[in-house]
Protein backbone atom coordinates (compact mmCIF):
# COMPACT_ATOMS: atom_id res chain seq x y z
CA UNK A 1 0.00 0.00 0.00
CA UNK A 2 1.17 3.43 -0.89
CA UNK A 3 1.86 6.42 1.23
CA UNK A 4 2.12 9.37 -0.12
CA UNK A 5 1.52 11.29 3.01
CA UNK A 6 3.92 10.69 5.61
CA UNK A 7 2.32 9.32 8.62
CA UNK A 8 2.79 10.95 11.91
CA UNK A 9 5.19 9.35 14.08
CA UNK A 10 3.05 10.54 16.82
CA UNK A 11 0.16 7.88 16.09
CA UNK A 12 0.58 4.36 17.31
CA UNK A 13 0.16 2.92 13.43
CA UNK A 14 -1.09 -0.46 15.29
CA UNK A 15 -3.92 1.56 17.36
CA UNK A 16 -4.91 3.35 14.28
CA UNK A 17 -5.29 0.07 12.29
CA UNK A 18 -7.75 -1.05 15.34
CA UNK A 19 -9.73 1.80 15.45
CA UNK A 20 -10.51 1.65 11.70
CA UNK A 21 -11.20 -2.42 12.00
CA UNK A 22 -13.24 -1.37 14.81
CA UNK A 23 -15.12 1.52 12.84
CA UNK A 24 -16.25 -1.76 10.39
CA UNK A 25 -16.74 -4.76 12.10
CA UNK A 26 -18.26 -3.04 15.16
CA UNK A 27 -19.35 0.55 14.26
CA UNK A 28 -20.84 0.38 10.98
CA UNK A 29 -20.73 -3.98 10.93
CA UNK A 30 -20.74 -3.54 7.56
CA UNK A 31 -22.00 -6.10 4.86
CA UNK A 32 -20.93 -7.93 1.92
CA UNK A 33 -21.38 -6.17 -0.87
CA UNK A 34 -22.72 -2.83 0.71
CA UNK A 35 -20.85 0.84 -0.71
CA UNK A 36 -19.90 3.11 2.12
CA UNK A 37 -19.59 6.83 1.96
CA UNK A 38 -17.14 7.91 4.14
CA UNK A 39 -16.57 11.83 4.79
CA UNK A 40 -13.01 13.48 6.58
CA UNK A 41 -10.68 16.04 6.43
CA UNK A 42 -7.72 15.88 4.83
CA UNK A 43 -5.88 15.50 7.78
CA UNK A 44 -7.13 12.58 8.71
CA UNK A 45 -6.15 10.63 5.48
CA UNK A 46 -3.95 8.20 7.18
CA UNK A 47 -7.16 6.56 8.97
CA UNK A 48 -9.32 6.62 6.01
CA UNK A 49 -6.92 4.89 4.03
CA UNK A 50 -7.03 2.04 7.07
CA UNK A 51 -11.14 2.34 7.03
CA UNK A 52 -10.91 1.68 2.93
CA UNK A 53 -8.57 -1.19 3.47
CA UNK A 54 -10.62 -2.88 6.55
CA UNK A 55 -13.84 -1.95 3.97
CA UNK A 56 -13.15 -3.90 1.50
CA UNK A 57 -11.69 -6.95 3.57
CA UNK A 58 -15.44 -6.90 5.03
CA UNK A 59 -16.72 -7.40 1.24
CA UNK A 60 -17.48 -3.48 0.46
CA UNK A 61 -19.16 -3.14 -2.83
CA UNK A 62 -17.75 0.89 -3.45
CA UNK A 63 -15.98 2.73 -0.99
CA UNK A 64 -16.21 6.60 -1.89
CA UNK A 65 -14.37 8.91 0.68
CA UNK A 66 -14.90 12.60 0.70
CA UNK A 67 -12.37 14.91 2.20
CA UNK A 68 -12.85 18.59 3.49
CA UNK A 69 -9.83 20.74 4.24
CA UNK A 70 -9.82 23.34 6.40
CA UNK A 71 -7.48 26.03 3.64
CA UNK A 72 -10.28 25.62 1.85
CA UNK A 73 -12.79 26.90 4.13
CA UNK A 74 -11.33 29.45 5.81
CA UNK A 75 -10.44 30.84 1.70
CA UNK A 76 -14.66 30.98 1.36
CA UNK A 77 -14.68 33.23 4.72
CA UNK A 78 -11.32 35.69 2.73
CA UNK A 79 -12.55 35.90 -0.33
CA UNK A 80 -16.03 34.93 -0.94
CA UNK A 81 -18.95 36.72 -1.69
CA UNK A 82 -21.51 37.95 0.62
CA UNK A 83 -23.88 35.82 -1.36
CA UNK A 84 -22.24 32.81 -1.36
CA UNK A 85 -22.71 32.40 2.88
CA UNK A 86 -26.07 31.74 1.96
CA UNK A 87 -25.56 28.81 -0.42
CA UNK A 88 -25.03 25.09 -0.17
CA UNK A 89 -24.43 21.80 -2.21
CA UNK A 90 -28.11 20.67 -2.46
CA UNK A 91 -27.04 18.37 -5.24
CA UNK A 92 -24.19 17.05 -2.89
CA UNK A 93 -26.55 16.45 -0.01
CA UNK A 94 -29.30 15.17 -2.49
CA UNK A 95 -26.76 12.25 -3.62
CA UNK A 96 -25.57 11.38 -0.45
CA UNK A 97 -29.75 10.75 0.46
CA UNK A 98 -29.83 8.55 -2.76
CA UNK A 99 -27.22 6.70 -1.88
CA UNK A 100 -28.64 6.06 1.65
CA UNK A 101 -31.55 4.98 -0.04
CA UNK A 102 -29.81 2.47 -2.06
CA UNK A 103 -28.43 1.26 1.31
CA UNK A 104 -24.81 2.43 1.10
CA UNK A 105 -23.35 2.89 4.80
CA UNK A 106 -22.08 6.20 6.07
CA UNK A 107 -18.90 6.88 8.13
CA UNK A 108 -17.96 10.40 9.31
CA UNK A 109 -14.56 11.24 10.68
CA UNK A 110 -14.39 13.74 12.64
CA UNK A 111 -11.09 15.86 13.68
CA UNK A 112 -10.83 19.46 12.48
CA UNK A 113 -9.39 22.09 14.25
CA UNK A 114 -12.96 22.93 16.51
CA UNK A 115 -11.96 27.12 16.74
CA UNK A 116 -11.60 27.09 12.60
CA UNK A 117 -13.97 29.35 12.55
CA UNK A 118 -14.12 31.20 15.60
CA UNK A 119 -12.65 34.27 14.48
CA UNK A 120 -14.65 34.93 11.27
CA UNK A 121 -17.15 37.29 11.15
CA UNK A 122 -20.02 35.27 13.09
CA UNK A 123 -23.21 36.29 11.05
CA UNK A 124 -21.08 34.68 7.92
CA UNK A 125 -20.86 31.76 10.07
CA UNK A 126 -24.43 31.43 10.92
CA UNK A 127 -25.60 31.91 7.61
CA UNK A 128 -23.18 28.93 5.91
CA UNK A 129 -24.30 26.98 8.71
CA UNK A 130 -27.80 27.00 8.35
CA UNK A 131 -27.70 26.96 4.48
CA UNK A 132 -25.65 23.85 4.66
CA UNK A 133 -27.81 22.46 7.76
CA UNK A 134 -31.68 23.24 5.62
CA UNK A 135 -29.66 21.73 2.41
CA UNK A 136 -28.32 18.52 4.20
CA UNK A 137 -31.81 17.52 5.67
CA UNK A 138 -32.85 14.83 3.12
CA UNK A 139 -29.55 13.03 3.96
CA UNK A 140 -30.10 13.77 7.64
CA UNK A 141 -33.36 12.43 7.80
CA UNK A 142 -31.97 9.03 6.51
CA UNK A 143 -29.18 9.39 9.58
CA UNK A 144 -32.20 10.25 12.29
CA UNK A 145 -34.53 7.73 10.88
CA UNK A 146 -31.84 5.41 11.61
CA UNK A 147 -32.60 4.15 7.71
CA UNK A 148 -29.17 2.83 7.10
CA UNK A 149 -26.09 1.82 9.40
CA UNK A 150 -23.79 4.34 10.21
CA UNK A 151 -20.79 5.70 12.68
CA UNK A 152 -18.60 8.36 13.71
CA UNK A 153 -14.72 7.95 14.69
CA UNK A 154 -11.86 10.74 15.73
CA UNK A 155 -8.74 11.13 14.13
CA UNK A 156 -6.65 13.36 15.93
CA UNK A 157 -5.60 15.93 13.62
CA UNK A 158 -2.95 18.57 14.69
CA UNK A 159 -4.84 21.48 14.86
CA UNK A 160 -7.00 19.92 17.27
CA UNK A 161 -4.79 18.76 19.29
CA UNK A 162 -2.76 22.00 19.72
CA UNK A 163 -6.44 23.06 21.15
CA UNK A 164 -6.57 20.64 23.71
CA UNK A 165 -3.49 20.42 24.95
CA UNK A 166 -2.18 23.81 24.30
CA UNK A 167 0.94 23.74 26.83
CA UNK A 168 2.34 21.07 24.35
CA UNK A 169 4.28 20.89 21.66
CA UNK A 170 2.75 19.63 18.25
CA UNK A 171 4.22 16.14 18.80
CA UNK A 172 3.56 15.69 22.38
CA UNK A 173 -0.27 17.05 22.02
CA UNK A 174 -1.07 14.77 19.15
CA UNK A 175 0.18 11.98 20.95
CA UNK A 176 -2.09 12.66 24.11
CA UNK A 177 -5.05 13.34 21.96
CA UNK A 178 -4.73 9.88 19.88
CA UNK A 179 -3.80 7.80 23.44
CA UNK A 180 -7.14 9.78 24.64
CA UNK A 181 -9.27 8.63 21.74
CA UNK A 182 -7.54 5.23 21.58
CA UNK A 183 -8.50 4.39 25.29
CA UNK A 184 -12.35 6.16 24.72
CA UNK A 185 -13.02 4.30 21.75
CA UNK A 186 -11.38 1.06 23.68
CA UNK A 187 -8.87 0.18 20.97
CA UNK A 188 -6.02 0.09 23.68
CA UNK A 189 -7.20 -3.24 24.84
CA UNK A 190 -5.85 -6.91 23.44
CA UNK A 191 -8.85 -7.43 21.94
CA UNK A 192 -11.65 -4.47 21.50
CA UNK A 193 -14.12 -6.36 19.06
CA UNK A 194 -14.41 -8.11 22.37
CA UNK A 195 -14.57 -5.15 24.93
CA UNK A 196 -16.89 -3.68 22.61
CA UNK A 197 -19.46 -6.37 22.79
CA UNK A 198 -19.05 -6.89 26.67
CA UNK A 199 -19.73 -2.65 26.69
CA UNK A 200 -22.62 -3.29 24.53
CA UNK A 201 -24.17 -5.51 27.07
CA UNK A 202 -23.72 -3.32 29.95
CA UNK A 203 -25.45 -0.54 27.77
CA UNK A 204 -28.36 -2.75 27.15
CA UNK A 205 -28.91 -4.06 30.88
CA UNK A 206 -29.58 0.34 31.50
CA UNK A 207 -32.12 0.65 28.51
CA UNK A 208 -33.68 -2.60 29.60
CA UNK A 209 -34.15 -1.19 32.97
CA UNK A 210 -35.31 2.13 31.94
CA UNK A 211 -37.71 0.99 29.42
CA UNK A 212 -39.18 -1.21 32.12
CA UNK A 213 -39.51 1.86 34.59
CA UNK A 214 -41.90 3.30 32.09
CA UNK A 215 -41.54 7.01 32.93
CA UNK A 216 -43.49 9.45 31.81
CA UNK A 217 -40.86 12.57 32.68
CA UNK A 218 -37.41 13.33 34.34
CA UNK A 219 -36.48 15.78 36.83
CA UNK A 220 -33.27 17.44 36.66
CA UNK A 221 -32.18 19.51 39.87
CA UNK A 222 -28.50 21.37 40.84
CA UNK A 223 -26.80 24.28 40.50
CA UNK A 224 -28.93 26.38 37.79
CA UNK A 225 -31.14 23.72 37.06
CA UNK A 226 -34.43 23.04 37.76
CA UNK A 227 -35.79 21.33 34.53
CA UNK A 228 -38.79 19.03 33.83
CA UNK A 229 -38.11 17.02 30.80
CA UNK A 230 -41.90 15.51 29.39
CA UNK A 231 -41.07 12.10 27.34
CA UNK A 232 -42.75 11.35 24.35
CA UNK A 233 -45.37 9.03 24.35
CA UNK A 234 -44.65 5.64 23.47
CA UNK A 235 -40.83 6.43 23.90
CA UNK A 236 -37.72 4.04 23.75
CA UNK A 237 -34.24 4.35 25.38
CA UNK A 238 -31.41 2.93 22.95
CA UNK A 239 -27.60 2.79 24.02
CA UNK A 240 -24.26 1.61 22.39
CA UNK A 241 -25.53 -1.23 19.67
CA UNK A 242 -29.12 -0.70 18.13
CA UNK A 243 -30.25 -2.32 14.98
CA UNK A 244 -31.15 0.04 11.70
CA UNK A 245 -33.72 -0.05 8.97
CA UNK A 246 -31.96 -2.18 7.04
CA UNK A 247 -31.49 -4.82 9.71
CA UNK A 248 -28.09 -4.08 10.31
CA UNK A 249 -26.82 -4.10 14.31
CA UNK A 250 -24.34 -1.43 14.37
CA UNK A 251 -22.86 1.20 17.22
CA UNK A 252 -23.69 4.91 15.72
CA UNK A 253 -20.91 7.11 18.04
CA UNK A 254 -17.51 5.37 18.88
CA UNK A 255 -16.97 6.30 22.08
CA UNK A 256 -20.01 5.79 23.80
CA UNK A 257 -21.59 6.22 27.17
CA UNK A 258 -24.96 6.94 26.55
CA UNK A 259 -28.22 5.87 26.94
CA UNK A 260 -30.28 8.03 25.13
CA UNK A 261 -34.36 8.93 24.21
CA UNK A 262 -37.06 11.51 22.93
CA UNK A 263 -38.12 13.89 24.54
CA UNK A 264 -41.59 15.59 24.29
CA UNK A 265 -41.36 18.59 22.36
CA UNK A 266 -44.08 20.30 24.00
CA UNK A 267 -43.66 19.26 27.77
CA UNK A 268 -40.04 20.82 28.56
CA UNK A 269 -40.25 23.36 31.25
CA UNK A 270 -37.75 24.86 34.02
CA UNK A 271 -34.28 26.28 33.67
CA UNK A 272 -31.20 24.51 32.80
CA UNK A 273 -27.65 25.69 32.91
CA UNK A 274 -24.70 24.16 30.61
CA UNK A 275 -21.94 22.28 32.79
CA UNK A 276 -19.58 22.04 29.34
CA UNK A 277 -18.28 24.56 26.60
CA UNK A 278 -20.09 23.70 23.43
CA UNK A 279 -17.89 23.83 20.26
CA UNK A 280 -20.11 24.35 17.44
CA UNK A 281 -18.91 25.06 13.76
CA UNK A 282 -15.64 26.59 15.08
CA UNK A 283 -17.41 28.71 17.78
CA UNK A 284 -16.91 28.15 21.55
CA UNK A 285 -20.15 28.68 23.63
CA UNK A 286 -19.53 28.62 27.14
CA UNK A 287 -21.97 28.85 30.26
CA UNK A 288 -25.11 28.40 28.03
CA UNK A 289 -28.77 29.28 30.14
CA UNK A 290 -32.12 28.34 29.17
CA UNK A 291 -35.75 28.63 30.02
CA UNK A 292 -37.94 26.06 28.34
CA UNK A 293 -41.79 26.78 28.47
CA UNK A 294 -44.45 23.92 27.21
CA UNK A 295 -41.40 22.55 25.38
CA UNK A 296 -39.77 25.97 23.83
CA UNK A 297 -36.62 28.02 24.51
CA UNK A 298 -38.09 31.17 25.42
CA UNK A 299 -34.90 32.39 26.87
CA UNK A 300 -31.33 31.87 26.38
CA UNK A 301 -28.11 33.00 27.23
CA UNK A 302 -24.55 32.67 27.33
CA UNK A 303 -21.14 33.70 28.89
CA UNK A 304 -19.20 33.27 25.55
CA UNK A 305 -20.81 33.09 22.16
CA UNK A 306 -24.43 34.27 23.12
CA UNK A 307 -24.77 35.64 19.78
CA UNK A 308 -23.74 32.25 17.94
CA UNK A 309 -26.40 30.43 20.20
CA UNK A 310 -29.24 32.92 19.67
CA UNK A 311 -28.37 32.36 15.63
CA UNK A 312 -28.74 28.52 15.99
CA UNK A 313 -32.22 28.42 18.15
CA UNK A 314 -33.35 30.68 14.85
CA UNK A 315 -32.30 28.03 12.15
CA UNK A 316 -36.52 27.11 12.43
CA UNK A 317 -39.03 26.19 14.22
CA UNK A 318 -37.64 22.78 15.78
CA UNK A 319 -34.26 24.19 16.90
CA UNK A 320 -35.77 25.87 19.94
CA UNK A 321 -37.33 22.55 20.91
CA UNK A 322 -35.31 18.88 22.57
CA UNK A 323 -35.30 15.93 20.23
CA UNK A 324 -32.87 13.81 22.62
CA UNK A 325 -31.96 13.36 26.35
CA UNK A 326 -29.15 11.29 27.28
CA UNK A 327 -27.84 9.75 31.03
CA UNK A 328 -24.16 9.66 31.14
CA UNK A 329 -22.69 8.50 34.72
CA UNK A 330 -20.08 11.56 36.06
CA UNK A 331 -17.96 8.73 36.29
CA UNK A 332 -17.58 7.81 32.69
CA UNK A 333 -14.58 6.85 31.21
CA UNK A 334 -14.14 10.10 29.26
CA UNK A 335 -15.40 12.40 32.58
CA UNK A 336 -12.63 10.81 34.56
CA UNK A 337 -9.89 11.46 32.00
CA UNK A 338 -10.19 14.96 32.62
CA UNK A 339 -10.20 16.13 28.70
CA UNK A 340 -12.15 18.74 27.88
CA UNK A 341 -12.07 17.53 24.00
CA UNK A 342 -14.07 20.53 22.64
CA UNK A 343 -15.50 17.76 20.27
CA UNK A 344 -19.32 16.99 20.84
CA UNK A 345 -18.86 13.32 19.88
CA UNK A 346 -16.41 13.08 23.06
CA UNK A 347 -17.72 15.40 25.67
CA UNK A 348 -21.37 14.60 25.43
CA UNK A 349 -19.79 11.18 26.82
CA UNK A 350 -18.41 12.73 29.57
CA UNK A 351 -21.84 14.06 30.94
CA UNK A 352 -25.68 13.64 30.87
CA UNK A 353 -27.28 15.97 27.84
CA UNK A 354 -29.77 16.90 25.97
CA UNK A 355 -30.16 17.81 21.56
CA UNK A 356 -31.52 20.21 20.29
CA UNK A 357 -33.28 19.89 17.01
CA UNK A 358 -34.56 16.78 15.53
CA UNK A 359 -35.35 13.57 17.38
CA UNK A 360 -34.15 10.15 16.60
CA UNK A 361 -37.24 8.13 14.96
CA UNK A 362 -35.46 4.63 16.68
CA UNK A 363 -36.48 6.29 19.81
CA UNK A 364 -39.69 4.89 19.59
CA UNK A 365 -41.54 1.67 20.26
CA UNK A 366 -42.03 0.00 16.51
CA UNK A 367 -40.01 3.34 15.35
CA UNK A 368 -39.37 1.60 12.48
CA UNK A 369 -43.07 1.76 10.95
CA UNK A 370 -44.01 5.03 12.86
CA UNK A 371 -45.23 7.84 9.87
CA UNK A 372 -43.20 11.14 10.38
CA UNK A 373 -46.64 12.56 11.41
CA UNK A 374 -46.98 9.64 13.78
CA UNK A 375 -43.69 10.39 15.23
CA UNK A 376 -44.72 14.28 15.54
CA UNK A 377 -48.05 13.23 17.18
CA UNK A 378 -46.26 11.25 20.38
CA UNK A 379 -43.79 14.19 20.58
CA UNK A 380 -41.12 13.67 18.18
CA UNK A 381 -39.32 17.38 17.40
CA UNK A 382 -38.83 17.57 14.15
CA UNK A 383 -35.65 19.97 12.65
CA UNK A 384 -32.63 20.51 10.38
CA UNK A 385 -30.22 20.31 13.41
CA UNK A 386 -29.25 18.21 16.07
CA UNK A 387 -26.84 19.88 18.23
CA UNK A 388 -25.71 17.95 21.78
CA UNK A 389 -24.66 20.18 24.90
CA UNK A 390 -24.05 19.15 28.51
CA UNK A 391 -25.97 19.58 31.16
CA UNK A 392 -24.71 16.77 34.08
CA UNK A 393 -22.10 17.10 36.40
CA UNK A 394 -21.35 15.17 40.12
CA UNK A 395 -23.69 17.86 41.51
CA UNK A 396 -27.08 16.98 39.38
CA UNK A 397 -29.65 14.66 40.78
CA UNK A 398 -32.47 13.30 38.65
CA UNK A 399 -35.66 11.40 39.32
CA UNK A 400 -37.61 9.28 37.08
CA UNK A 401 -41.30 10.76 37.25
CA UNK A 402 -44.14 8.54 36.39
CA UNK A 403 -47.79 8.84 35.13
CA UNK A 404 -49.20 8.79 38.49
CA UNK A 405 -46.68 11.65 39.83
CA UNK A 406 -44.81 9.00 42.20
CA UNK A 407 -40.64 9.52 41.46
CA UNK A 408 -37.95 6.72 41.55
CA UNK A 409 -34.31 8.37 41.78
CA UNK A 410 -32.41 7.72 38.72
CA UNK A 411 -28.97 9.59 39.32
CA UNK A 412 -27.47 11.17 42.27
CA UNK A 413 -24.77 13.22 42.45
CA UNK A 414 -24.28 12.38 38.96
CA UNK A 415 -24.29 8.69 39.15
CA UNK A 416 -26.90 6.01 38.49
CA UNK A 417 -29.13 5.60 42.05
Amino acid sequence: MTTDLPFSDAIDPEKLDRLAEVAIKVGLRLQAGQDLLITAPVAALPLVRRLVVHAYRAGAGLVMPFLSDEAVTLARFDHGSDASFDRAATWLYEGFAKAFDANTARLAVVGDDPMLLAGQDADKVARANKATSMAYRPALEKIAGFDINWNIVAYPGAAWARQVFPGDGEATAVTRLANAIFAASRVDRADPVAAWHEHNAALAERTAWLNGQQFSALHYSGPGTDLTIGLADGHEWHGGASTAKNGITCNPNIPTEEVFTTPHALRVDGHVRSTKPLSHQGTLIDDIRVRFSEGRIVEAHAGKGEAVLNKVLDIDEGARRLGEVALVPHSSPISKSGILFLNTLFDENAACHIALGQCYAKCFVDGARLTPEQIAAQGGNTSSIHIDWMIGSDEIDIDGVRPDGSRVPVFRRGEWA
